[in-house]
């Protein structure tokens, strides 16, 4: 069994640090040409895992990594018009600092398959697009030489830097939201297997209980963020004949598609059902009726991740930061009276 070349392999042969050694094989400025063109050989001589060491000493700009382990509860996330959104505020970030990014089909499962992303790595840094399943494998590799930064909520024992708005908080306003209009039966759409959408549900409960409002397990549906998947959801309740007249969803994608279905069936947004949303993705304004959600500044959020990516020196520099939480009032759940 061939044995797997470390960093500290290449290190202990150049005579130079582990951090040294990742920045040559990304091509950070900060190493010299010539110590850089010296551990390329060492990589290449030894067999290190890296896709494409360069072949000169002739270093570019910096390129961080885009890398989106597969998110719970969305599906096709390169056409989900979120994921788009916050892409773009990527893009428009590294745009303005003179920086480039691609975005990696490397789809992680586990912690050995982060340890090789992440030590074979050429990029000035990696923005994970999301933690899905892998929060303990990614505290696991806090402090590793390779820079990396999470989009996604705060999570219990989290050590590793990521940018999120409140989860809790968002979830929490629109259920309160909506039990301020006088809506007493307040169903809640999502995938509350994954981490974020769990604290949106968490917030919702904890709404139900200041207003003294009954949390009716039979009011929960596991709604993937799919539009289709979540018309489906709310046929379901439908059928069911239970007693609803709100609905707090847990992505804009699950709002348009609970309204869908409650149009199909005669009932009016927001008289019968108020609904409201989360994210604010453009589409949010433009249906009918115009979307009641909980925007999440993305432009901000991209600009937030690149910064401190290509501000931090090294790994302990990076620091986790919560965007605001704002609810948008439209038309979906009425107006307050």
């Amino acid at each position: 069994m061939t044995k797997k070349v470390r960093l500290e392999d290449i290190a202990l042969e150049a005579g130079v640090s582990i951090a040294t050694v990742s920045r040559a094989l990304s091509d950070n400025p900060a190493v010299s040409d010539k110590t850089k063109r010296r551990i390329w050989d060492m990589a290449r001589r030894q067999g290190y895992n890296i896709r494409s060491v360069p072949s000169s000493g002739v270093s570019a700009d910096a390129t961080l990594s885009i890398i989106v382990p597969k998110p719970q509860g969305r599906c096709q996330w390169m056409l989900d018009p979120f994921f788009q959104a916050l892409l773009g505020g990527i893009g428009e970030a590294a745009r303005a600092l003179s920086c480039d990014y691609h975005v990696s089909h490397s789809d992680p499962q586990n912690y050995d398959d982060l340890s090789r992303l992440l030590d074979s790595s050429r990029a000035a840094g990696i923005i994970f697009l999301g933690q899905s399943s892998l929060h303990d494998r990614l505290n696991r590799l806090t402090g590793h030489p390779m820079k990396f930064i999470v989009w996604g909520g705060q999570l219990p024992g989290q050590d590793y830097a990521s940018v999120g708005s409140d989860n809790l908080k968002g979830g929490e306003i629109t259920a309160a939201h909506l039990a301020r209009l006088g809506r007493k039966r307040i169903a809640f759409f999502g995938d509350t297997d994954a981490p974020e959408i769990n604290q949106r549900f968490q917030g919702y409960r904890r709404a139900l209980e200041k207003f003294d409002l009954d949390l009716d397990p039979d009011l929960v549906f596991p709604a993937p963020f799919e539009i289709e998947s979540a018309a489906n959801a709310m046929h379901s309740l439908i059928l069911r004949g239970t007693e609803f007249d709100a609905a707090v969803c847990a992505s804009d994608l699950v709002a348009i598609g609970v309204i869908r279905a409650l149009r199909q069936s005669g009932r009016s947004v927001p008289d019968d059902v108020s609904v409201v949303g989360y994210d604010d993705i453009q589409l949010a304004r433009y249906i009918e009726p115009p979307l009641t959600t909980i925007r999440q500044d993305l432009t901000l959020a991209g600009r937030l991740m690149v910064m401190k990516l290509l501000n931090a020196s090294g790994p302990s520099d990076l620091r986790s930061e919560r965007l605001p939480t704002e609810l948008i009032q439209r038309e979906s759940c009425g107006s307050l009276s």
